[in-house]
């Protein structure tokens, strides 16, 4: 299977299909946002709909049984870590998902950062990006920092402090970097910035796994591929 984390990498479930994948989550994403803002009159919904709905009967029949993983897990590689590659389907960070803004990832070390302009579909009181989407993508961002620090793991205990609201249409850009690790205890840090303002501020507990521990998720991620 070919390793995820090299330039050329392909999430198994994307082998061959990447390119019109990507092309049906950027349709579906727009067709999110039309959604939200969408006047057209009851008879041109229904007709939008039930076209729609032929469409996802089509899709539907391509879906195996059980679902294949929607993320791919293995201990860190050495070197450039792909994030985004390796997640494909996140709800935050997937290109694959268009649930997903998605918001661009890159890790600089000791911070990781997230970048992107929310839309209306996030949005939570007039104008702002909503709160828990905000939430979602700090706990993407903080478990990148514990990457670079070689301390992955899961989230044990996420802590949001709202500042002051964060808007819609307006450039985003999330840091996060660990504070402390105490053996397998992580807590990691970080902000999110707008116009050169901080808006909100976050704080994580995390589990760290060993390499035994990725080992074997990494395994049963395989097994269920195979």
């Amino acid at each position: 299977m070919e390793n995820v984390d090299s330039p050329d990498a392909v999430h198994p479930v994307l082998e061959g299909r990447k390119e019109g994948s990507a092309e049906l989550a950027d349709v579906v994403r727009r067709l999110i946002e039309l959604t939200t803002a969408t006047t057209a009159p009851e008879e041109v919904t229904r007709a939008a709909a039930r076209e729609l709905h032929a469409l996802a009967d089509v899709l539907e029949g391509h879906v195996p049984d059980p679902p294949l993983p929607k993320t791919f897990l293995h201990p860190p590689a050495e070197g450039p870590v792909d994030l985004a590659g390796r997640m494909p389907f996140d709800v935050v960070v997937g290109a694959h998902n268009p649930l997903a803004l998605p918001l661009e990832v890159s890790l600089e070390p000791p911070k990781s950062v997230l970048r992107g302009v929310f839309t209306r579909p996030y949005e939570g009181p007039p104008g702002c990006v909503h709160g828990a989407v905000i939430a979602a993508s700090f706990d993407v961002v903080l478990a990148a920092a514990n990457v670079i620090a070689k301390a992955p793991g899961p989230t044990a205990r996420l802590e949001i402090t709202y500042r002051r609201p964060t808007l819609l249409h307006t450039p985003c850009v999330f840091e996060g970097w660990v504070e402390q690790q105490n053996g397998r205890s992580v807590r990691t840090v970080g902000r999110l910035m707008q116009n050169g303002r901080v808006t909100v501020e976050a704080a994580g507990d995390f589990v760290k796994l060993d390499q035994e521990q990725l080992a074997r998720m990494a395994g049963r991620a395989r097994d269920s591929l195979s």
